[in-house]
């Protein structure tokens, strides 16, 4: 695995002592941490290569950040304040003292070095973050701002999550990201050995990608031995390219047991390391379209624990040869 801090317990499989079929992230900054953890979200302004024209222009299809992050429903503040008020909303819902500052509407390292640093460390000075999540394109890495998130890993926990969405260039063309998958493997190559998690987000139900297809993707973020993946569903929002599509009949979007099914197909190929951050996507229902299956996230996790137990399948499955795997089927 490619980061330099790994959770405090020696034991990387505790998910499966836990009685999980799967590496949960709640779990893992439980371990990490001692405690649990949320995330506050941060929006510091910044646009996207494929939004201001340096690659294309329109951004993604699916792409509206104000149904992605909350940072960005609301006026922008200063990073202090964004936690402040953010610390503030979490603990109305969670009991947590601790926080991971969440730099996540658009490309959070598209900037140079000398604008980064100062919010980056405006994050960190408050007394309850502990870690730092920076969301990015892989095309939107160079060396220096490499060397300042190295710097920033050598001080705190930090997660750097790249929008991979898929291996397969057709798909990134349908979905006009700017980018192919080679800039993807660039980015990771720079990225190792740095002392921070590599997380990769993974996009299921894209057009005109078949099961085997997504699978793919998964024995591709197994092979590149990432430390975190983010998993969910294509929905569409208001206001964008797909939404259009969604309309026409252009597109049309997976089912939820269709979903599932690809989901666990998915997970068995990961080694059992890696941490799945998420396995569904939502947006609130002012900005969404579709499918309304994905509101209810607790019944897709119902649905993904049901038909893990039916398979009597977990994580790693299919990754690690049979001996192996057998040790680490959950009770």
């Amino acid at each position: 695995m490619s980061s330099t801090n790994p959770p405090p317990s020696s034991d990387l499989l505790s998910w499966k002592e836990a009685g999980l079929r799967y590496h949960a992230y709640n779990h893992f900054l439980r371990q990490r941490f001692g405690a649990r953890v949320q995330k506050v979200s941060i929006d510091a302004g910044f646009t996207c290569p494929n939004v201001d024209g340096t690659v294309a222009k329109g951004g993604c299809v699916f792409c509206d950040n104000r149904s992605f992050s909350p940072s960005r429903r609301v006026p922008r503040q200063l990073v202090t304040d964004q936690i402040d008020e953010g610390v503030r909303r979490l603990k109305l819902r969670y009991k947590c003292d601790q926080f991971l500052a969440y730099f996540q509407p658009a490309t959070n390292t598209y900037a140079p070095v000398e604008r980064l640093r100062p919010l980056y460390e405006q994050a960190l000075a408050h007394p309850q973050v502990v870690g730092m999540a920076i969301g990015t394109r892989p095309d939107c890495v160079p060396n220096d701002v490499l060397d300042l998130l190295e710097e920033i890993a050598g001080k705190t926990w930090l997660s750097v999550e790249y929008g991979l969405q898929t291996i397969h260039n057709r798909s990134l063309d349908w979905m006009n990201r700017g980018h192919h998958h080679d800039a993807f493997l660039d980015a990771m190559e720079r990225s190792r050995d740095r002392g921070f998690e590599i997380c990769a987000h993974v996009m299921l139900g894209l057009p005109g990608e078949s099961p085997d297809d997504m699978l793919a993707t998964a024995h591709e973020v197994a092979r590149l031995g990432l430390d975190s993946v983010k998993l969910h569903n294509l929905y569409a929002v208001k206001n964008t390219p797909l939404a259009d599509q969604i309309a026409s009949g252009e597109t049309v979007l997976m089912e939820r047991d269709d979903y599932i099914q690809v989901l666990v197909d998915f997970l068995e190929l990961l080694p059992p390391e890696m941490i799945v951050e998420r396995i569904s996507g939502e947006a609130p229902p002012k900005y969404f379209i579709g499918p309304e299956w994905c509101l209810d996230k607790p019944a897709v996790k119902r649905e993904l624990d049901a038909e893990m137990l039916r398979r009597d399948t977990w994580q790693g499955k299919k990754y690690l040869a049979p001996a192996v795997s057998s040790a680490i089927l959950p009770a």
